[in-house]
């Protein structure tokens, strides 16, 4: 039978969140399947720091017509297919490959450099989809020792909210990397001790309090 788990863990594994990550003061959108920026964020926030020093506006545009760019565009494509997407309809972005998102953030202000290096290499992606690995094992290990299914969906959402008020998030999309690491290992350990314990109720609160033994809480687990 096609569970509620099977559904739930599917569409939370393929769904495309849009994560926000924060440059002088703006916010800049990133995909979190694709990880392709968005360049309409990026020129935004260049140029709000160029005009605060007297630099003249970059135009995307123009950028992206220059002999060099396209050719360097057309090489990118040959390894990576497409690098460069534009959305339609209202408040629409440009999203680019983050190969390209490095080379037009140098064009903006080779300053730039280190801060997006960061940025790609800040595992904040990486740990975003292992908690989602985490999440369907979890829910995976729970669904196999529940006896009720019926009410199998309304446990998960009580349990995913008790985990968010624990790491302290408001929104996931914000989430730190720090977080985000946690939420995965209160996943995984819960998921381990459902195996093991076969009780839920025990495995949860185990798992939670084994996650979270060196972090101090500011609620009770």
């Amino acid at each position: 039978m096609y569970s509620f788990y099977n559904i739930a863990t599917e569409v939370y594994m393929k769904t495309e969140v849009m994560m926000e990550r924060s440059l002088f003061g703006c916010v800049v959108h990133q995909k979190s399947k694709s990880e392709f920026f968005s360049a309409t964020d990026l020129v935004s926030a260049g140029n709000k720091w160029r005009i605060q020093r007297d630099m003249p506006i970059f135009n995307m545009n123009e950028w992206l017509r220059r002999k060099d760019v396209q050719g360097f565009i057309s090489e990118l494509e040959k390894v990576k297919g497409v690098v460069k997407i534009n959305s339609k309809g209202k408040n629409s972005h440009t999203w680019v490959h983050p190969i390209l998102f490095i080379d037009m953030a140098l064009a903006i202000n080779p300053a730039l450099k280190v801060e997006v290096y960061d940025w790609l290499y800040d595992q904040l992606l990486k740990h975003r989809n292992n908690s989602g690995d985490s999440f369907k094992a979890m829910c995976g290990a729970l669904y196999a020792n529940e006896s009720n299914k019926a009410t199998f969906a309304g446990k998960i959402s009580r349990l995913s909210k008790r985990i968010q008020l624990i790491v302290g998030v408001a929104d996931w999309q914000k989430a730190t990397q720090a977080q985000l690491e946690l939420r995965d290992k209160i996943h995984a350990g819960i998921a381990l001790l459902a195996n093991v314990l076969r009780d839920n109720s025990q495995a949860i609160d185990y798992g939670i309090k084994e996650a979270t033994k060196d972090k101090l809480l500011g609620t009770n687990a």
